[in-house]
């Protein structure tokens, strides 16, 4: 299922790491993961408490900052990935502040792709300049737009790899490429595509976030997030942009991480000074539930990528809708790179406008029978939502266009039900939603 197969001959394909990597039964002999369901692990002597903590010894000691369940989950997303090693939150959200304040500080900047998940737009519009980190989000996705935002307070250019709810796909490896010119990392968040259909680190990104509340865990039963490090950034060859990498630690005894962790700064950072302080952790049974939405997730996404498609042509071929975001489709304006990223695959998000514009949006969201209607995404079962009154309300006009969210937008997340009973519910919501756009202009464009 794999759209990039293996990097080099030896490694595990994805279909067998979701099931093996980073396990091997303890004397009990159990067969499925355990959930460490405890807040402590005993030290054998002070010297062997000394070593955990000075991150000499592996070992587990308090569990918000490492779980014996947890490791499991964030070793599979280290190998899916190409990554040195991963970290687990207790929300995608989380995992996203966490992974750009572990090198952000007051005085600096991020700049950023503007078609992002409303929730990450408010964090980087309106939170983190409070606390002195400017967000710089560029005009389009132009990866030459986003270079000339690029200064010497700069420290990451950000971009999800596919846009919610645009539905654009980024251009990694031009992105990565502007990004490592003006010496700073890529960081990408890949929830959409999941590490199955689309592995970042592959392009060039040096850090990869998740949210695994989505296609991960796969059935809308739980929360969580994670970071991934490609350990690839040279650090130490900006000093002076990246004290917290290259300095002593005032929050971990002094250790500068550069010189003690080599490759796996970042991510040990991240740990020790993000989990270890701020405390979002992810809880050891909910890292259980997530393991097992990973092991079927290579499975299931054949199934979503076979709906979406189906719904996709549907609604292009539909009069009752004005335009469809699909990069599957040929056409659209993404698809030269959703072939270059995906391969023959595509993702089971899509976006259309309804005509009648933002009323008719509004009575086809309000008429779905099958489809749930909900803010979440990679539900086993099939989610509608309107991103305009729902996920970016908050937003103004303005925002709104700049993050690609139209007032006539419906977005959907294609479930696993049978594609018939799926579009029986897309015909019948559009046949009321068609009574409010009666006499209005039925073009039809794709994008």
């Amino acid at each position: 299922m794999s759209a990039e197969g293996r990097e080099r001959p030896g490694e595990m394909h994805d279909e067998t790491i979701v099931l093996h990597a980073g396990y091997q039964p303890d004397s009990t002999l159990a067969v499925a993961v355990p959930i460490y369901q405890t807040v402590a692990n005993e030290f054998l002597n002070d010297e062997h408490a000394a070593g955990i903590f000075d991150l000499r010894t592996p070992g587990f000691h308090y569990n918000r900052i490492n779980n014996p369940t947890n490791a499991v989950l964030e070793e599979r997303l280290t190998q899916l990935e190409g990554g040195v090693g991963a970290v687990t939150f207790s929300s995608g959200m989380a995992a996203v502040a966490q992974a750009v304040l572990n090198v952000a500080r007051a005085g600096t900047n991020l700049v950023s792709l503007p078609q992002l998940y409303g929730a990450t737009y408010t964090l980087f519009r309106h939170l983190l300049p409070r606390y002195g980190v400017e967000v710089r989000l560029a005009p389009n996705d132009d990866p030459d737009q986003v270079e000339n935002l690029i200064d010497a307070q700069t420290v990451g250019v950000f971009c999800e790899s596919i846009g919610n709810p645009a539905g654009n796909i980024a251009d990694l490896e031009r992105l990565a490429e502007a990004a490592h010119r003006q010496g700073v990392p890529l960081l990408v968040d890949n929830t959409v595509a999941t590490p199955i259909l689309l592995k970042p680190i592959r392009h060039g990104a040096d850090i990869v976030v998740e949210s695994l509340t989505k296609w991960v865990g796969g059935h809308g039963t739980t929360l969580g997030g994670a970071v991934i490090d490609a350990g690839t950034f040279p650090w130490t060859k900006y000093p002076e942009r990246f004290p917290e990498m290259n300095e002593p630690e005032p929050c971990f005894h002094g250790v500068v991480y550069t010189s003690e962790f080599g490759e796996r700064a970042y991510i040990v950072r991240l740990r020790t000074v993000g989990l270890r302080n701020f405390g979002p952790s992810l809880a050891p049974f909910s890292a259980f539930l997530l393991l097992q939405g990973l092991e079927t997730l290579p499975v299931r996404l054949a199934r979503h990528e076979q709906n979406a498609l189906a719904v996709a042509r549907y609604l292009s071929a539909d009069p009752r809708v004005s335009w469809v975001s699909f990069a599957g489709l040929p056409g659209d304006p993404s698809h030269d790179l959703q072939r270059r990223y995906l391969g023959a695959h595509s993702v089971a998000l899509l976006t259309f406008g309804v005509v009648g514009g933002y009323e008719a949006a509004i009575r086809f969201f309000n008429s779905v029978k099958l489809f749930k209607r909900l803010v979440n995404l990679g539900d086993a079962k099939s989610l509608v939502s309107h991103p305009a009154s729902t996920t970016h309300r908050q937003l103004s006009h303005e925002e709104h266009e700049h993050a690609g969210v139209r007032p006539d937008a419906i977005r959907l997340s294609i479930g696993l039900e049978n594609i018939d009973d799926l579009l029986a519910d897309l015909d019948q919501a559009l046949a009321v939603s068609h009574e409010v756009g009666m006499g209005q202009p039925v073009g039809k464009q794709v994008g």
